[in-house]
């Protein structure tokens, strides 16, 4: 982008901004600088043709390519052949790079976003049964109580209000804020790394709840433990006091007509706070205690409003968790070490950056008992010298020879230490003490 386009419009902000707003503003403009306003296809074909296509980077590609394609196979809104401007809108804006340096990195997104709309379009005939009474029989095995049942047995007005602003409000905002955020003030790479954590990890949770449908909270208040089927329409829940108040009838709609009515298993909300709790305090940990309160008052918001039980919420943080960590690239690992001007990340691979060299400790080990060994015959030869030289001067002076002690010689790497014989340099270093001294003695006698 053109260096004076972002001054001129962020410029007056600049200047006339709170402080303490000025150094994100200096890190949008150099983020808005590095942007590729090219609308060359050439370049983007350029780049697939130089791409290494590898099983560990295809197979992701292909599970997203099945879903999407699996979705518009069955999907009835919008009908053939205006649904096929969906792909044709994603090509197009893959091919020029204006728009591809936005939409590849956010394609898991765009999988799980397909694969959740499509949810309602799965012929009856096809599905899993619906299991209404699995989540609350290992919430009372593994807590001991119904922990989510205890929350709505007090409610009110102001708590609604509180439990509304996490679940409702913030959940759908913050994760553009977050993106945001690492795109201007994290290292180079860190944007696209939360595109597709964050995209990964809602489309596993998707398909976890597709394979495994579970009742929410609100159906056993309503419905009791009576079987399930998907005719039923999905309840707000503890949302319905939230309409009451606003006089509207928002979130009755939603939630009548959402495509995924028994998917509480595992708790999207849940995994989404960790994703972004995770992030924040990997790259920024000075706020680390705000990020993760934000969770625990997710956590009671959902438990609250009888949309998740307990175990749905640490299935979405344990997910959350594995997904992070696994499509971590190398150069993020180690906080330290990070690179904040350096791009890291390669496509699609589950695990990128640079492979380093795996160490073998048994030939390590082995290098330094052979190097030990030879410290150990230089040490005893030169411990046989002088303990000639100082019998020769007992012999003149009478002065007996003082043991030179041996230094304890340290090797260590990583984790871990070895240390060089110990035992051995102190018993080498005795025996010459001792001898000298011997000899000291017969030359007094003489």
């Amino acid at each position: 982008m053109p260096t004076s386009l972002p001054h001129a419009v962020l410029g007056p902000l600049l200047r006339s901004g709170p402080t303490f707003l000025r150094p994100f503003i200096h890190a949008l403009i150099a983020s808005l600088q590095r942007l590729d306003l090219s609308r060359d296809p050439r370049k983007t074909l350029h780049k697939l043709s130089q791409h290494k296509f590898t099983l560990s980077n295809s197979l992701p590609l292909i599970f997203m390519a099945t879903c999407a394609t699996y979705c518009l196979y069955i999907m009835t809104t919008p009908p053939f052949p205006f649904k096929l401007g969906i792909p044709l809108a994603y090509i197009t804006a893959m091919l020029l790079p204006i728009t591809s340096q936005f939409v590849f990195p956010a394609t898991p997104i765009f999988a799980w976003l397909i694969t959740f709309f499509s949810a309602r379009y799965i012929p009856t005939g096809r599905r899993p049964g619906i299991h209404v009474a699995l989540l609350p029989a290992l919430e009372s095995v593994l807590y001991g109580a119904n922990i989510s049942d205890l929350q709505t047995r007090y409610t009110n007005s102001v708590l609604d209000v509180i439990a509304w602003l996490p679940y409702g409000v913030v959940h759908f905002v913050w994760p553009f804020i977050v993106a945001l955020i690492l795109w201007t003030l994290g290292p180079r790479g860190a944007v696209q790394f939360w595109g597709l954590a964050f995209g990964w990890m809602n489309l596993l949770g998707v398909v976890t709840q597709l394979l495994l449908p579970c009742a929410a909270p609100w159906y056993e208040i309503i419905h009791g433990l009576t079987p399930a089927d998907y005719s039923m329409p999905g309840s707000p829940g503890g949302l319905l006091r939230i309409d009451r108040v606003f006089h509207s009838q928002g979130y009755s709609n939603t939630f009548g007509s959402a495509p995924l009515v028994f998917g509480a298993f595992p708790s999207l909300h849940s995994g989404c706070a960790v994703m972004e709790a995770l992030f924040l305090s990997h790259f920024f940990p000075a706020f680390k205690p705000v990020y993760w309160a934000y969770v625990g008052v997710l956590w009671w918001a959902t438990m609250y409003l009888s949309h998740h039980y307990l175990i749905d919420l640490v299935a979405g943080a344990c997910l959350s968790v594995l997904v992070f960590y696994f499509t971590m690239p190398d150069g993020f690992k180690d906080v330290d070490q990070i690179q904040w001007d350096k791009a890291e990340g390669d496509g699609y691979e589950m695990i990128g950056g640079p492979q380093t060299r795996e160490v073998d400790l048994d030939e390590e080990i082995r290098k330094l008992e052979e190097e030990g060994e030879a410290d150990i015959g230089d040490d005893v030869q030169g411990d046989d010298e002088e303990a000639k030289i100082e019998s020769q001067d007992g012999m003149g002076k009478g002065i007996e020879g003082k043991p030179r002690m041996k230094k304890k010689r340290s090797v260590s790497w990583g984790e871990t230490r070895v240390l060089g014989e110990d035992g051995l340099g102190e018993a080498s270093a005795s025996g010459s003490g001792g001898k000298s001294v011997e000899q000291s003695v017969e030359g007094s006698r003489k």
